[in-house]
């Protein structure tokens, strides 16, 4: 028991010194200090030696730090390159809660309506990208495409698909692994803004880019 007092406090160690802290570093360092305090936690219900305990603590602070990835040097600076290369086009560069770099392309900036051929704009910001992602081998890559509600599913579900594709394969193309992406259509189903409007249907015409990098195995 004493030792989970231990660990509760030095959590709030790691709470009150995210002072100064990026946001990548708090969420990390924050996430660590959740992770061992609950690995602590399992590791003195399944025995209460120090080792035991030791070790859960451990296992919960790279589970905790990784979030479901692992937020890498590497990643960081392919955030940032993409952020460099994406100026002026309308193209949102983010980390996702998940450690996921994310790459939102609308229509304008991707595909021509009703269309899944890569547009000039979007093709030198996928060899940008495809760059990054030769480069790191532990990437998992997901490709979402989405449409605007007008038409019917018959039409917007396999085009959001085929948008998909076309971003994989072009990504392939350039060199990245096949075997990094999943690719996914959610036609109209998972609109961002108004469908009413022109503006919010060209907002709902994109695609999504997840990138995840796996911890290293072994």
């Amino acid at each position: 028991m004493k030792k989970l007092v231990l660990s509760t406090c030095a959590l709030a160690v790691v709470l009150t010194g995210c002072a100064g802290m990026t946001d990548t570093q708090r969420n990390t360092g924050i996430g660590a200090g959740a992770g061992a305090l609950a690995g602590a936690a399992i590791g003195s219900a399944t025995g209460g030696n120090r080792n035991a305990i030791a070790g859960g603590a451990a296992i919960g602070a790279a589970a905790g730090a990784l979030g479901g990835y692992l937020w890498s040097q590497r990643m960081e600076n392919q955030k940032k390159e993409m952020e460099q290369a994406t100026k002026g086009t309308g193209i949102a560069v983010s980390q996702t809660a998940n450690n996921e770099l994310k790459l939102a392309i609308p229509s304008d900036a991707s595909f021509d309506t009703g269309r899944a051929v890569i547009k000039p704009t979007f093709a030198r910001v996928l060899d940008q990208f495809a760059t990054g992602l030769r480069n790191n081998a532990n990437a998992d890559v997901r490709i979402i495409g989405h449409t605007d509600s007008t038409g019917t599913d018959t039409i917007n579900n396999p085009l959001s698909i085929e948008r998909a594709a076309s971003t994989r394969d072009y990504l392939i193309s350039r060199g990245v692994r096949s075997n990094a992406f999943n690719i996914d259509g959610r036609g109209s189903r998972e609109p961002v803004a108004d469908n009413g409007t022109d503006a919010g249907r060209a907002q709902n015409r994109r695609v999504e880019i997840f990138v995840g990098e796996r911890p290293p195995q072994g």
